[in-house]
This record gives structure tokens, sequence and C-alpha cells, in this order.
């Protein structure tokens, strides 16, 4: 879990015994953009034996535990590099297989985190229908709390 803006306050606010298994970590340079923050959990997991990292945006709460575990599912199913989709559009989640590391950590610049390497990557990405169990909608402005209701 990569932390950025107001770290420590997200840290007093958190059940910390929600996160077992999860370690939380501080971006310094979460200024930057979400590319640093995905640099900084990517480079977390280096020689940790994970197979994959999944990816999820803090302002889209509408993505839940069934979203993750389809997600998952086309993973261990043998796909290395997998996005959630909402009537075929692809979306978060999104799931880099181990060996794509350092190439999606390299591409990851500014706001744009991984997509430079997703439109590069587009054929190989399986796609795998969420909609029915979750919502992409971004929560970025105080107007945007309307779609959670």
């Amino acid at each position: 879990v990569v932390l950025g803006a107001a770290a420590e306050r997200v840290r007093a606010r958190t059940d910390l015994a929600a996160l077992t298994g999860h370690e939380p970590l501080v971006n310094p340079d979460w200024e930057r953009g979400m590319g640093s923050s995905l640099r900084v959990g990517l480079g977390s997991l280096a020689g940790s034996g994970a197979s994959a990292a999944l990816v999820m945006l803090v302002d889209q709460p509408g993505m839940g535990a069934e979203a993750v575990a389809r997600v998952l599912a086309a993973h261990r199913a043998g796909a290395d590099l997998v996005a959630a989709s909402y009537e075929g559009r692809r979306g978060h989640p999104v799931l880099f297989g181990a060996a794509r590391w350092p190439e999606v950590a390299a591409s990851a610049a500014g706001d744009r985190g991984a997509r430079a390497y997703l439109q590069a990557h587009a054929g190989e990405i399986t796609l795998v229908e969420c909609a029915d169990v979750a919502s992409p909608d971004d929560i970025d402005t105080p107007e945007d709390l309307a779609l959670l209701e």
C-alpha cells in the first residue's frame, strides 16, 4: 500500500490491523504523480518472490473484492498482464506479472502511471469484464461524491 500526500494522517486514521500482511510505504515524491508511487510499490517487491503486483487507485472506491478476485483468477490461469474492463473498456484494477515490473517502472511517469506501458502492450492485456460487480468512477471532486450514493 503506497501512501503519498498526508501519509501520516492516513496512517493515523487507518485500522492497521486491517492491513495485516500488507506493508504501508510512503512515497516521498508523491507530488511528481502516480508514476512515482507505482515505482515505489514495484521497487518494494523486488526480491520478494511475488509473482505479480495488483494496482488499484484510491480515488476509485467502487472497485471491490470481486473485481480483484476476477483479475487475480486470470493471473492464476496464466495471464501476466490483466486489467478489469467495464463494458469492454480497460480500467482498474490492473495486474502486472513480475517479469514486466522493470519496464513498467521505467515507463511510469507523472500522473499517467503505467498508461504508456499499457498502450504499448494493449494486444497482450487479458481483459476481465467487471461492470457487473464494480464501478470505475473516479471520485476527484466534491461533486463526484454523488457517484457514491
